[in-house]
Formats: C-alpha cells, structure tokens, sequence
C-alpha cells in the first residue's frame, strides 16, 4: 500500500472512529489521534488551543457537551501524503446533541497530520461554520 491509500486508510477507520465517540461524549479517542509533540494548533469553529495541553482541555469539554450522535458525515475533498507529513479538506456534517439541545451543523476543517513512531497524529485543524456554495448547495 502506499503511503497515501495507507494515511486513508487511518483517517477512514481510526481517525473517524475517534470523531464519532467525542460527538458521543467520549475524547480518549481524540487524545489518541493528536500528538502531544509540539507544535499542536487547534483554531476549531468554538474554541481555539496551542500547545497539546491546551487541545486536550477543549477536547474535554467538547466532550462534556457533546452526546447522543445521530450522524457524522464526511466529505473529503482533498487529501495528500508527502513523506512524514498530510492533509485532509473536508466537510464534516454532524447531527447530536450539544448541552442537550438537538443540533446539525456543516463545518469546513483543513487538517495537517504528522507521521510520529510510525502513526498519524493531528497537529492542526481549522474548522468554520460551511457557507452554502455558489450553485446553492
């Protein structure tokens, strides 16, 4: 496999498995999936971290407001691999529930990925509310 059909292959199973359990309240899979290596940035579309220690704060209390995921649906738009380093621009609608209000929400995220002892870890994610397109959708 090479390295791009092998970062996919993470991002589709171990990275996604990670996003549905913290939309369902539960971060450890989060803390799995960024590395504690310097540098981490997180400019998310509620909060924003630097520094691993930072991320791993917002995760928890994303995860304390987050449960009963209905659904999370990616669109990936774009994805490379380039030696140690990757990206992903995706699309990212999700529907659970936020303080225990029903919510539905399309983000836009452009992530970096490092290869750390051999797995990928998040290093930065940029998410904002997504716009309708030009065509409306």
């Amino acid at each position: 496999m090479d390295d791009r059909n092998d970062f996919l292959q993470w991002f589709n199973t171990t990275w996604r498995r990670a996003e549905d359990a913290l939309h369902n309240g539960d971060s450890s899979g989060r803390f799995s999936t960024w590395s504690d290596r310097e540098p981490v940035t997180l400019f998310g579309a509620w909060f924003e971290a630097r520094g691993p220690e930072a991320a791993r704060e917002v995760f928890l209390k994303l995860a304390d407001s987050f449960s009963h995921s209905v659904s999370g649906d990616i669109e990936l738009i774009a994805a490379d691999v380039s030696g140690d380093l990757a990206y992903t621009v995706h699309r990212e609608a999700t529907s659970t529930r936020v303080n225990g209000e029903p919510s539905a929400y399309v983000l836009r995220v452009t992530r970096v990925y490092r290869r750390e002892d051999d797995e990928w870890k998040v290093v930065h994610r940029h998410a904002d509310t997504a716009l309708p397109a030009a065509d409306g959708t």
